[in-house]
């Protein structure tokens, strides 16, 4: 048998390098390269979690109007193109994007027979999301923060 004669006199492999390491030894590098994977899959979720959603939809934490069961709705393209579906109006806009801070560009919107108070909520939410400076997210949550805080939840279907 070929190898290498050990401190106590057993002869040892060399191909075989865990054969004279110590039990402690090998559990102590099973749970580094453990901490190491969890510390790595920790920092992805933080870094997913801090990343403007492009790409999905989501809904306005609101109640809906009277009369209706319509809740405003952003679909968020990947390169920010937008659709929206408000209480009674739909059309497209413009997300830009860079860190925490956003621009919201409205374009033409098209009256699917409002109310004067549904046109009204929509013409508010429009401005409000244009005033818009910056955005957070928690969770399934983002908000676009300007004078007023307008709440979304993504949708995870």
């Amino acid at each position: 048998m070929r190898g290498s004669v050990c401190e106590h006199g057993q002869v040892r492999n060399p191909r075989e390098k865990w054969s004279g390491m110590p039990i402690m030894m090998m559990l102590r590098h099973a749970v580094l390269a453990l901490a190491l994977v969890s510390l790595a899959s920790a920092t992805a979720r933080a870094q997913g979690a801090r990343e403007f959603p492009f790409g999905a939809e989501m809904t306005l934490e609101a109640a809906a109007q009277p009369g209706s069961k319509r809740i405003p709705t952003l679909e968020i393209g990947d390169n920010g193109e937008a659709q929206l579906d408000l209480w009674c109006k739909s059309g497209r806009g413009q997300f830009s994007v860079a860190n925490d801070s956003v621009i919201f560009v409205p374009g033409a919107m098209a009256e699917r027979g409002c109310t004067p108070a549904q046109a009204q909520a929509d013409d508010a939410l429009l401005a409000a999301l244009a005033a818009a400076e910056r955005w957070t997210r928690q969770g399934d949550f983002v908000s676009f923060v300007g004078a007023t805080t307008l709440r979304f939840r993504l949708s995870t279907n």
